[in-house]
């Protein structure tokens, strides 16, 4: 979509609904997706706070809320676990790490197995467009989280993964990881990544080009 959320509002007040939704309903099963899975590790911290909900209430935060409607884009609660209380000490955070955007991942393929049937029993309309929407923000969500730059979850992932001599590594991204993610969302950094958001879409709905435009 070429046009901002706000005049989105104003030109397609529909489009602009089917996009907070999809942005609300994929973070918040984001969100669940790592209190789940900690909680499946052993950590009881998570369930405690009333993160192991399918309530979009309990994932999402009020000024990335606002921004979603804003801005078109904005952000969940972040789950607090505990990976001392983990099965897998070594292992435990990159797991509940990657249960984020592996939830994303999942969340799109389903939508595109629903979609097709329906593309081609009803046409364009207000729930392919959705379906479309829906699995274009799975995407975007899945491969933006797995960045290594805090505090994004693929940061969880490079401190189990980086060999003990690049740590240093580790230490500079959390000292300036967040300043770097702002510096690429509001210099449109993250353009270069549209290929990769392409590719995956394309290999989960191979005949996108076919149906309706976002």
């Amino acid at each position: 979509m070429d046009t901002g959320p706000l005049q989105l509002l104003r030109v397609d007040p529909v489009a602009f609904i089917l996009l907070a939704i999809s942005l609300i309903l994929a973070i918040s099963l984001h969100e669940f997706a790592h209190a789940y899975t900690a909680d499946l590790q052993g950590d009881r911290y998570p369930r405690a706070m009333g993160r192991v909900s399918l309530n979009p209430a309990r994932h999402l935060d009020p000024l990335g809320t606002i921004l979603i409607f804003l801005v078109g884009f904005g952000w969940g609660r972040p789950v607090e676990f505990r990976p001392q209380s983990f099965a897998s000490k070594r292992f435990g955070s990159a797991i509940v790490a990657l249960a984020g955007p592996l939830m994303n991942l999942i969340l799109a393929i389903v939508a595109a197995l629903m979609f097709t049937p329906i593309f081609n029993a009803t046409g364009c309309g207000t729930l392919t467009t959705f379906l479309l929407t829906f699995i274009g923000i799975n995407v975007i969500l899945a491969v933006f989280n797995l960045m290594p730059l805090p505090p994004l979850d693929g940061s969880r992932l490079l401190t189990v993964f980086l060999p003990p001599d690049k740590q240093h590594i580790i230490y500079f991204l959390d000292r300036y990881g967040l300043l770097i993610l702002l510096g690429l969302v509001f210099f449109g950094g993250f353009t270069i990544l549209n290929p990769v958001f392409q590719f995956i879409f394309s290999l989960i709905l191979p005949d996108s080009a076919g149906f309706c435009s976002l």
